[in-house]
């Protein structure tokens, strides 16, 4: 093999065993690489993946552990679903919650990939947090932002960014706003909402998948100004 990301091996020429090595010791940037070329493997390559993820069990996931499980829990492979199951039941991240929040449903989502039904949640969630008005008027007051526990806005972030190879999440729009000098003009086409003049339209113009600019998701209703979003990146959640 001539490089880490295998990508001039054709797939009858796969050397799983190299592939297996090169999964655990690359940096994540041809980890990913790597994983996509197992992916498209067949179920010898899923077996690897799933290996990786065994031995990976007791630590703290990151994207790329989330990458895998995203490959494992899509695929149409009964083995996989049946791994996932008995070793991973409840998910792969962990979601504490200090108001006793069910965040299980976005995980599904976002492990599926769909990052547009995901962001529905998301919202819907928020809305939870801030209390039943909120739930009920289906949007946020930027006061109700400062009531939400750390624990709570940590576990919807952490998952937007394991299952997004770290593209997408809350922490993602706080590096990218402080980045431009929490300057909004200056943000909002660097993250794909905003086009010279025009603001994307929802839900058409948006773009549900991992080819968005990174921090394009989750989204934030911009027809009611800015605040509650600058209350979101401001959160001691991110300190």
């Amino acid at each position: 093999m001539t490089d880490s990301t295998t990508s001039a091996i054709p797939d009858a020429a796969l050397d799983f065993a190299e592939l297996a090595s090169n999964l655990r010791t690359n940096n994540q940037k041809n980890q990913i690489k790597v994983i996509s070329h197992l992916a498209k493997a067949g179920g010898d390559g899923l077996r690897v993946l799933q290996e990786f993820l065994l031995e990976r069990r007791s630590t703290t996931p990151n994207f790329v552990d989330g990458k895998v499980y995203q490959v494992l829990y899509t695929s149409a492979d009964p083995v996989s679903a049946e791994f996932l199951r008995s070793t991973f039941p409840h998910g792969l991240l962990p979601t504490p919650s200090d108001r006793q929040i069910d965040y299980s449903l976005l995980q599904k989502l976002l492990a599926a990939a769909d990052f547009q039904s995901a962001d529905k949640i998301t919202i819907q969630l928020l809305c939870e947090l801030a209390g039943p008005a909120a739930v009920q008027r289906k949007w946020l007051y930027f006061t109700e932002v400062d009531t939400f526990p750390e624990t709570d806005l940590q576990t919807i972030n952490t998952l937007w960014q394991l299952y997004s190879e770290d593209k997408f999440g809350f922490s993602v729009q706080r590096e990218i706003w402080l980045g431009v000098g929490k300057m909004w003009d200056k943000m909002w086409p660097k993250i794909g909402w905003k086009n010279g003049n025009n603001w994307t339209r929802y839900p058409q113009e948006f773009t549900w998948d991992l080819t968005a600019p990174r921090g394009h998701l989750p989204l934030s209703n911009q027809l009611r100004g800015v605040r509650v979003m600058e209350k979101l990146l401001s959160h001691p959640a991110w300190k």
